[in-house]
């Protein structure tokens, strides 16, 4: 039985976001991370001084079946994240990105750019505009 449309494009969704993601994890290797460290990394600077709890890191995170207290407990014996406990509800534990991971962020900064600029340069603006359009369409389906 052939595949359907939609299995095609699911497919081809997994091979482009492989090829997309290869690079990137290349230039995070050379620094030590992973691609869910640096995401955790991301989401914390993004958070800015409060940080965020266990839970509001993993509804931000890109990929969502990754082990967040293992990638937060390497993170912190590392010196780029630490943690503490909730003053309001001690049973929450929130997370901060430190001065050591904003450094390391923004040295990523440039090389993870180029990274995304060279695997998609071959695709003008509208083309982009278009494809993030959609791929936002695929991931929030309207509701019946």
């Amino acid at each position: 039985m052939p595949p359907t449309l939609e299995e095609r494009v699911f497919e081809d969704l997994l091979r482009a976001a492989d090829y997309l993601l290869r690079a990137e994890v290349e230039v995070l290797r050379e620094e030590g991370l992973t691609f869910p460290q640096y995401n955790v990394l991301r989401i914390l600077r993004g958070a800015g001084p409060a940080g965020l709890s266990c839970g509001q890191i993993g509804e931000r995170m890109v990929n969502r079946d990754s082990d967040l207290t293992r990638i937060l407990d390497h993170l912190t014996r590392r010196g780029l994240t630490a943690r503490s406990r909730d003053e309001l509800d001690r049973r929450i534990v929130v997370a901060t990105i430190t001065e050591p991971g904003l450094r390391l962020l923004q040295t990523l900064d440039g090389p993870v750019r180029r990274v995304h600029r060279e695997r998609l340069a071959h695709l003008e603006r509208a083309e982009l505009e278009r494809l993030r359009a959609l791929l936002e369409s695929a991931r929030s389906p309207a509701q019946a």
